[in-house]
């Protein structure tokens, strides 16, 4: 694939994930939805709301950071494997939204401001190198998962189907690290991990409202 098809195949991607058109290529783990569900409490769907809001928010930037990190991979292996894993989180990006639909809430309003951020930190991640592009990948998703597993603790244990697409992500994502890792990704320096952990944050509290 020449460089010209790569970014028709990022602008692609990048429409079809900012205007909502996603398909999972997996069954949702939270199984069809019941429109004869007992709705949940206001206070309960509205945390739901927040915290799926976020996971949404992740996704488009795991879709950004994978399209433009594929983009830049000097190996045809390390493109595959980019490639693989932004079509399992494209699952993830359609179940959170799938999610928040069926909680009657919206998707972040900056979200295409969330998507360029991302997929220019992956340009410049990739641009680094395979091992320093496959090392952000790692720490990328082992904070994901932190962060999904903090999600868990605070979903209402009622909201079943909430828990369920956060538990399948939580598993994804640390498939999607282990095999970073095992491919050569380096550990990145400190100062670069508490950058990335700190942006993580100010990205939540943020997507939360907005």
């Amino acid at each position: 694939m020449s460089t010209l098809d790569r970014l028709l195949v990022s602008a692609d991607n990048a429409l079809r994930t900012l205007s909502g058109a996603v398909h999972a290529g997996r069954a949702n783990p939270a199984g069809p939805s019941s429109a004869d569900a007992e709705p949940p409490a206001e206070d309960e769907r509205r945390l739901s709301a927040g915290l799926m809001r976020v996971n949404h928010v992740g996704e488009v930037c795991a879709q950004a950071l994978y399209q433009a990190q594929a983009m830049t991979a000097r190996s045809p292996e390390l493109r595959a494997q980019m490639s693989a894993a932004a079509r399992e989180e494209g699952d993830h990006l359609a179940w959170t939204q799938q999610r928040l639909d069926e909680l009657g809430d919206r998707t972040s309003l900056l979200n295409p401001l969330w998507y360029a951020g991302a997929f220019a930190i992956g340009l410049a991640a990739g641009r680094l190198g395979d091992r320093v592009s496959l090392g952000f990948v790692v720490e990328t998703e082992r904070q994901v998962e932190q962060h999904l597993a903090g999600h868990l603790d605070r979903l209402p244990p009622a909201d079943t189907r909430s828990r369920a697409i956060v538990e399948q992500m939580k598993a994804d994502e640390r498939r999607h690290a282990d095999g970073a890792e095992d491919a050569g990704g380096i550990t990145l320096p400190l100062p670069v991990r508490l950058a990335m952990r700190a942006a993580a944050k100010v990205m939540t509290v943020t997507a939360q409202r907005v």
